[in-house]
């Protein structure tokens, strides 16, 4: 496969503010965050690798990427593992926040699964 040069400008300030922010608002104290570079293919139709500005955090044993795939445009997933990949049902975004905000839900929502906790449970019932 040909690679593409980095031709898609790195998160800015404003940027990581949002994804920051939300992390604080969610866990309730500061996530520290780690920015990368991820070779994807941004086009199914073609053998291309586009090299693309990431960031990448990890706590409560999930990790999250959010890639930024061009101005205003961006993927997200959460993993646990190698095996345990998950996305948000949606192949992209343009708004950051909603990026942010619905991968934290949806691997929320999933670590409560993992844990057995259903729709209706007691807390008696949670704790068992």
């Amino acid at each position: 496969m040909n690679e593409t040069s980095k031709d898609i400008a790195d998160f800015n300030s404003a940027e990581l503010w949002v994804i920051e922010s939300a992390l604080k608002e969610r866990y309730g104290h500061i996530v520290p965050v780690e920015l990368a570079d991820s070779d994807l293919k941004l086009d199914p139709d073609m053998p291309v690798l586009t090299i693309c500005p990431t960031v990448f955090w990890s706590e409560r044993g999930c990790n999250f990427v959010i890639f930024k795939t061009g101005e205003g445009r961006y993927r997200s997933q959460f993993f646990y593992g190698e095996e345990e990949h998950y996305g948000t049902g949606r192949a992209e975004y343009d708004e950051l926040a909603e990026c942010v905000g619905l991968l934290l839900q949806l691997q929320a929502d999933h670590e409560k699964q993992r844990k057995g906790v259903h729709t209706g449970m007691t807390g008696g019932e949670i704790k068992q």
